[in-house]
């Protein structure tokens, strides 16, 4: 029980429309759990319902039904909340304060105070590259900045658990790169890491488990290992000079994409890898290339969530 900080069971919202009192179903009663120390992705198109679950799981919303506990204490918990970080999806930074002074306050209002609020406001700000900008009015800093900013505030009372609404929103690629740097950090430092995105390829870099949501439902979940280690023996080979005789044979069994000049064949399987390449040197074809091909987590994405 101790090695699960975030456990949800059957949770779901629905809202009433102004006006109308059209009931709409954002989250239908999803579950999941998140484990001590590993990093855990959070997915799903625009309407999936993940900033719904984030706001029920800390507090801001609450449930239609459902419950969920965060480090071990139900929701809502002013004191569990104490020990996590949470990043928005859009953090308000109030324009007129510095990211020092924004990230002081957030630190004094975890209860740090003194030497010991300084030296932590000091290291967040440089964990988040903004400690060179740390006394220029927020209003003036760019929105990858901002992003930066509420990031800091997050870590700043080091917290067991961080719950990060699209951390990478506004950063260009070296801020991603910064970002996800960071997350394996804090990772390694002992901390567990819950986090949304749509960036697929830094979700299947960094995370251990996902979560993938559709309409307010879970469709996916389970370890990066076991979602994309189950499709190692499907092959992509190129050829090219291919008659014309050939191409209606192996059309016959295997639908060719055209890059140019190049045939691309997508098989499943060694022997069949065996057919098409003994087919198509006999006809005389000059084969380009045959390339293992594993199943991406944008691909199940894809099939499984739009």
């Amino acid at each position: 029980m101790a090695d699960i900080v975030l456990r949800v069971e059957d949770l779901a919202k629905t809202f009433k429309k102004p006006f109308s009192g059209k009931k709409v179903e954002a989250v239908r009663g999803v579950s999941f759990e998140v484990r001590r120390g590993e990093i855990f992705g959070f997915l799903g198109p625009n309407g999936a319902g993940k900033t719904t679950t984030i706001k029920m799981l800390t507090g801001l919303i609450a449930a239609t039904r459902g419950k969920a506990t965060l480090l071990g204490e139900p929701i809502p918990s002013p004191e569990a909340m104490g020990r996590v970080g949470f990043l928005p999806e859009n953090p308000y930074v109030y324009p007129y304060l510095t990211p020092r002074e924004f990230v002081t306050l957030c630190g004094r209002l975890n209860g740090l105070s003194g030497a010991k609020l300084t030296n932590r406001v000091e290291e967040a700000l440089t964990k988040t590259a903004v400690a060179y900008a740390q006394d220029r009015a927020v209003r003036a800093l760019s929105k990858g900045m901002l992003q930066r900013v509420g990031l800091a505030a997050a870590l700043v009372h080091d917290p067991e658990l961080l719950i990060l609404d699209e951390p990478m929103s506004g950063l260009d690629p070296v801020g991603r790169k910064e970002v996800r740097d960071l997350i394996v950090q804090e990772r390694a430092a002992g901390r567990t890491v819950f986090f949304s995105s749509h960036i697929l390829s830094d979700v299947e870099m960094l995370c251990d488990r996902v979560c993938i949501l559709r309409r307010g439902e879970v469709v996916v979940a389970g370890s990066i290992h076991d979602l994309l280690g189950n499709d190692s023996r499907r092959f992509e080979i190129s050829l090219a000079d291919v008659s014309e005789p050939l191409a209606q044979q192996l059309a016959e069994k295997h639908a060719p994409r055209h890059v140019g000049a190049v045939c691309v064949y997508e098989v499943e399987g060694d022997e069949a890898v065996r057919d098409l390449l003994g087919h198509a040197l006999a006809a005389g074809a000059r084969v380009e290339s045959v390339t293992p091909r594993r199943e991406t987590l944008e691909d199940i994405f894809v099939r499984r969530a739009l």
